[in-house]
């Protein structure tokens, strides 16, 4: 016997009595009832409904008619506590309009007006049950668990209803298994082992009682792995199953607790008499004192016969234990709710009238607060708001379990609202620490999640994040990637601006550059101030002093203007450094092609007869260096205008830092301005290499050639080098050009005239140049 099941039986009728006794509800009216047991079992629960709709009588009237129209024995039902006898019930009750109220029928079909129109109850459905659960396994950080359920009505669709509400938490399920009480046992064994093999350490429990007792008794019998349990409300409230420590700090949703007065006096006020006078009590009695009331014919088999003496009070059994009120309350409810919906047809204020039919739709519209403070109501379900205690199983200080409540579950707050705590749960082996159950660990900042093949979505592995992308967050289920000015840290994890890269006046390249540029300018300003020293002198008279000032000049600006190339670039020196660097060496260039061609001139006026010289004197040469400058001046202005060098970001050659350089804007510009450099240079490099075997010391055709030689070779592998050097060494590249070829310039071309001036003055004669006197080798 469940003498719980009992206690809900007796509840009903302290209920009616109650009920009867008041002169508020029903006056006039006294209710009557009658108590069937269904044991459970659909086929016992059929025979009830069939007896309620055709009376009252244990042999079924097979004569009288049982259709629709036929007036029914009862004007409702409160039952039954399971959900497949429930169903049963309501298809058959609901052929007669025979409203049903159950105290614990939960299954979340119940609630499908079409199928069950007439079918009430004061517990919450499972559907609210199934979402309170998921939201609380998800709320621990749970995200792979196990799952048993009974294969009934109750266990399969609240199994159903929790695993779409877990899906949607993204919590994964191990396994997923059914057994009933009826099952042969190795299938109880299966499921036993299978619990035992799991990696999931988290187990979730929507079974009632019956198999829930199979289940437990099964896993007792050897050593099981820590779980932790988390029950539905069929038994995570049933003091029976306390007796299990393997369920030690099981938590799950019960029906609040409540107290409902003048019930335990009730439940006790039995003696011997009065539980003879009923079968269900009768056992009840015997079961509980293990002796025979009088009377029994079939008491052989008992030890003793009751004298008298037994004491119900001093019994500790789930009937007489009201310390755990909550399907109970349940029960009182029920029955009040068909007791007000009765009133509301067929009473007014003072008297109630008896011939008014009682239609069930009534129940729809009961809307009351019992004795005890409870609001009683359905919605258009037949469903009453869901409100539910986390139950939680804790050792007290005598080392026996008990039901805690550590938090609340209300349907009717808002979303995100509903579930709360109030206090601490007590975890496994009693720490405050709550276990862990995933299928993987959590992927850390940095990383990505990536779902192993053929596994729930739970089982991943943790996958770093490419090149250039970062996760901020733990498990993060794709890398974003960084914005094109920032780069990740090392650990992937955030977003750091990249470093820009120039060649700087501070670092050691563009100090050396610096200095080079700054000594060749320097040298070129010292053979300037000693070739005006020494102007009178036949050497510097005898090499156009006018050109070679002019030339000293450009090659100061040509050193110069490669400090325009270091330092981060602006508008104004991206467009100054190209513009000033072609201008500056074309005019070099102009000059040293005057040069050339003044030497050739030169010789050509030794000649007898030849009138050359008039031809290219000091004004066409001033011209013509004048004229070869403009057309650069030219090209480069053009340049400036249609598409003219920027400042620019790049962010290709270097993934994880910038380069600040400048573009050329028009490449066509560019290339234009460095091929007429070209174009100028290899015209005073053949002239040059023509006038090379000019006789006389006059002749510095030799030199140029060497300098435009320099000048070549250093600008052709500089395209090259140019193209295929990264970052802030293109720049260096093209000033080492620039300096190179100045140099090359300066030392070829005025570096031997400096030393005849400074170190051998006895050669700077006009007969020494003029070959009069053998010259000694240089």
């Amino acid at each position: 016997m469940d003498f719980r099941q009992l206690r809900f039986a007796r509840a009903l009728e302290f209920t009616i009595h109650e009920i009867n006794n008041r002169t508020d509800l029903l006056p006039g009216i006294m209710l009557g009832y009658q108590i069937y047991d269904s044991c459970s079992d659909v086929q016992m629960a059929i025979k009830a409904a069939f007896q309620f709709a055709n009376g009252l009588e244990p042999i079924f009237n097979y004569t009288d008619s049982c259709s629709k129209s036929a007036t029914a024995a009862v004007p409702a039902i409160v039952g039954d506590s399971n959900s497949t006898p429930s169903i049963s019930m309501a298809r058959t009750l609901g052929l007669f309009e025979i409203p049903q109220v159950s105290h614990y029928a939960t299954c979340a079909c119940l609630s499908d007006k079409r199928q069950f129109p007439n079918f009430f109850r004061t517990v919450p459905s499972d559907e609210h049950q199934a979402a309170a659960l998921a939201r609380m396994v998800k709320y621990f950080g749970w995200t792979w668990i196990g799952a048993v359920r009974s294969d009934t009505d109750y266990g399969n669709y609240g199994m159903a209803a929790f695993l779409k509400a877990a899906q949607e938490e993204g919590i994964c399920v191990e396994y997923s298994e059914a057994y009933y009480r009826t099952q042969p046992r190795r299938k109880l064994e299966g499921l036993a082992d299978i619990i035992r093999r799991s990696t999931a350490r988290v187990i979730i429990a929507f079974v009632n009682i019956g198999d829930m007792r199979f289940i437990l008794e099964e896993l007792a019998r050897r050593p099981l792995p820590r779980l932790q349990w988390i029950g539905s409300e069929s038994w995570i409230t049933h003091p029976e199953f306390l007796r299990f420590n393997i369920c030690a700090s099981a938590i799950g949703f019960g029906i609040p607790r409540s107290v409902i007065p003048g019930l335990r006096e009730f439940l006790l006020d039995l003696s011997p008499k009065q539980a003879s006078e009923s079968s269900i009590l009768t056992e009840f009695w015997e079961s509980s004192f293990s002796c025979s009331l009088k009377g029994r014919t079939d008491s052989s088999e008992l030890v003793r016969e009751c004298d008298g003496s037994e004491d119900i009070r001093v019994l500790q059994n789930p009937y007489t234990d009201t310390s755990q009120l909550r399907i109970t309350n349940m029960v009182y409810k029920a029955t009040y709710a068909i007791a007000h919906s009765i009133h509301n047809v067929i009473c007014n204020d003072t008297q109630c009238d008896k011939t008014i039919k009682y239609a069930p739709s009534q129940l729809k519209r009961v809307n009351f607060t019992t004795k005890n403070g409870y609001q009683v109501n359905f919605d258009s379900n037949g469903d009453p708001v869901a409100v539910y205690e986390l139950i939680n199983w804790q050792f007290k200080k005598d080392g026996t379990l008990d039901f805690m409540t550590v938090g609340y579950y209300d349907s009717s707050k808002p979303r995100g609202q509903e579930f709360r705590m109030s206090s601490a749960v007590s975890w496994l082996g009693g720490q405050t620490e709550v276990p862990m159950s995933v299928c993987s660990e959590s992927c850390s900042p940095g990383t990505r999640k990536a779902v192993q093949k053929g596994r729930p979505v739970c089982c991943y592995d943790c996958i770093p994040c490419a090149e250039g992308e970062i996760s901020n967050m733990t498990d993060s289920l794709d890398c974003v990637r960084c914005p094109p000015d920032f780069w990740p840290n090392t650990k992937q994890d955030s977003c750091l601006p990249k470093p820009v890269e120039f060649l700087s006046w501070d670092e050691s390249l563009g100090i050396i550059l610096t200095v080079f540029s700054v000594v060749g300018a320097f040298v070129s300003v010292c053979i300037a101030a000693v070739f005006y020293r020494y102007r009178t002198s036949p050497i510097v008279r005898a090499n156009n002093s006018e050109l070679s000032f002019l030339l000293l000049f450009s090659l100061t600006l040509c050193f110069l203007c490669s400090l325009t190339f270091i330092g981060q670039p602006s508008e104004w020196s991206c467009m100054l450094r190209h513009t000033a660097f072609g201008i500056t060496f074309v005019l070099c260039i102009s000059c040293v092609l005057g040069k050339t061609i003044v030497v050739l001139m030169a010789f050509r006026a030794t000649l007898p007869g030849s009138n050359v010289m008039k031809w290219f004197g000091p004004p066409q040469q001033r011209f013509s260096v004048l004229a070869f400058t403009l057309i650069q001046v030219v090209i480069c202005v053009l340049w400036l205008t249609i598409s003219p060098p920027f400042p620019f970001k790049n962010l290709k050659y270097y993934k994880e830092r910038i380069i600040l350089e400048c573009d050329l804007g028009s490449a066509v510009g560019f290339w234009a301005v460095l091929g007429y450099i070209g174009f100028l240079a290899f015209l005073c490099f053949v002239l040059a290499f023509l006038a090379r075997k000019l006789p006389d010391n006059f002749n510095e055709a030799k030199f140029i050639t060497f300098s435009m030689l320099i000048f070549c070779a250093v600008w052709i592998t500089f395209i090259p080098a140019y193209v295929s050097s990264p970052g802030k060494y293109t720049v260096a590249v093209e000033i080492f050009a620039i300096l190179a070829s100045s140099f090359g310039l300066i030392i070829c071309i005025f570096a031997p005239k400096c030393f005849i001036i400074i170190f051998r003055p006895e050669q700077n004669t006009k007969k020494h140049l003029m070959g009069k006197v053998p010259s000694k080798a240089l």
